[in-house]
């Protein structure tokens, strides 16, 4: 009985493990936004009217919105400005955190590339006007974790600059600005 009592507690904080080792959240240099995630202690922004959107419904709107969008084709098709394609994709999870910058609340979501297996991280946007919640845009951020912008410390979008091949020269990224 006690190896047994041992074994689930060993599986049920093996369980409790993976669930925060899954994928690391975005913070720091990615985001440098406030977090909004009132029901752990976040502050209302300056100036606003009315109640405040909880992280939860701004992690739901945007799981409704790729939902929403993805009816139609069976994916979420979105443009990569890098190869000019688009890619379908499906969606894996929205991240935790989720933080404010602006009029804008945004967060972080993994998905899977239908085509290629490639795991993207999508930067989405959500408003939060007259009481309602609307993903407002979605960037592509990462492909198999390589960075195509970063954002600096008031939370403006940096491209990644590249060395061009053979000349010691960097460049923009193509598809990394603003």
């Amino acid at each position: 009985m006690k190896k047994i009592s041992c074994f689930i507690l060993a599986l049920i904080a093996a369980v409790c493990f993976t669930q925060f080792s899954y994928a690391a959240e975005h913070g720091g240099k990615e985001h440098g936004g406030t977090s909004t995630e009132k029901e752990h202690g976040g502050v209302e922004p300056k100036g606003s009217q009315g109640a405040q959107p909880t992280a939860q419904n701004i992690r739901q709107t945007m799981k409704d919105y790729v939902l929403e969008k993805s009816k139609k084709t069976g994916t979420f098709d979105v443009h990569d400005p890098e190869t000019g394609k688009t890619r379908k994709l499906s969606l894996v999870r929205v991240h935790e955190r989720v933080g404010k910058t602006g009029e804008y609340y945004y967060s972080c979501a993994d998905f899977t590339d239908t085509e290629t297996g490639k795991l993207l991280d999508l930067d989405l946007d959500v408003e939060h006007k007259n009481g309602k919640l609307s993903v407002v845009d979605v960037r592509i951020h990462k492909v198999n974790g390589k960075e195509r912008y970063t954002y600096d410390e008031n939370d403006n979008r940096i491209p990644i600059m590249e060395e061009k091949k053979g000349s010691g020269m960097m460049e923009e990224k193509k598809g990394s600005g603003n």
